[in-house]
């Protein structure tokens, strides 16, 4: 059986041995959605590479006492992805950032493109971030990931390509381009890479031009025209199997 993953901060990390509490939204989680029982495993983690593993000891109204077996602080990716996500409408941008959350995505982009459909302003803005924050949040969790992706302020395509510079490789999915993603070599001086993806009706051309001249690179994912909710997970998938990901 898979132990299922729980959030919880941690003022200092429990020793193996030690009895800890899940409470709060989580523990309700735990005891009524996922009805653990005594005896079962599970796994705490807060979000920044702590893993803790243990047995459920007790259950309350709401919370569970979990006695501490195994408890590991991992190491962050030597290859930081990160997903550029112009926001879409419907829940095809949700849908993106949810299954790159569980493909290893590292931090997510919103990006109001030029021909972004949807837009974020004024109050919506705080709460799109929050919601969509929780939805990598919760896809981090099913996919037992003791990372969770950050998701930051939405950029437009002028902020876009002044963050070009903060990464090693920048790869612009764009379906004319004259290289496809399967000849990008990744190696050890690419610490961060960055995947942007267009919304619905594609990247404009001065946008193309703006990111290219600020230093990314045109790749294609073959003959298919992908959805904007598929393009990035697909692209994240290629290049997790260059790492040897799956391997």
């Amino acid at each position: 059986m898979v132990e299922p993953l729980f959030r919880m901060d941690f003022a200092v990390p429990p020793a193996p041995g030690l009895a800890v509490t899940l409470g709060g939204s989580e523990g309700k989680h735990a005891v009524n959605v996922r009805r653990l029982r005594v005896g079962e495993g599970l796994q705490l983690s807060d979000g920044n590479g702590l893993r803790v593993r243990g047995v459920v000891a007790s259950l309350a109204n709401g919370s569970l006492t979990l006695n501490v077996a195994e408890v590991t602080q991992e190491a962050p990716p030597a290859l930081k992805l990160t997903l550029v996500q112009a926001l879409a409408k419907g829940d095809r941008d949700e849908l993106a950032i949810q299954a790159a959350t569980e493909l290893g995505c590292w931090a997510v982009v919103p990006w109001q493109a030029d021909r972004s459909i949807s837009k974020w302003e004024g109050p919506k803005v705080a709460k799109s971030v929050e919601r969509w924050q929780t939805i990598v949040g919760e896809a981090a969790k099913q996919s037992l990931r003791v990372f969770e992706p950050v998701v930051s302020q939405p950029v437009s395509s002028k902020q876009l390509g002044n963050l070009i510079a903060d990464f090693d490789l920048v790869l612009i999915l764009d379906p004319t381009a004259q290289q496809g993603l399967g000849a990008i070599n990744f190696d050890a001086s690419h610490q961060s890479v960055a995947v942007i993806v267009g919304p619905e009706g594609g990247i404009s051309e001065q946008e193309l031009e703006a990111l290219e001249l600020a230093g990314a690179t045109r790749v294609h994912l073959g003959e298919p025209i992908l959805r904007t909710s598929t393009a990035g997970v697909a692209a994240i998938a290629v290049i997790q199997s260059k790492l040897g990901f799956w391997s």
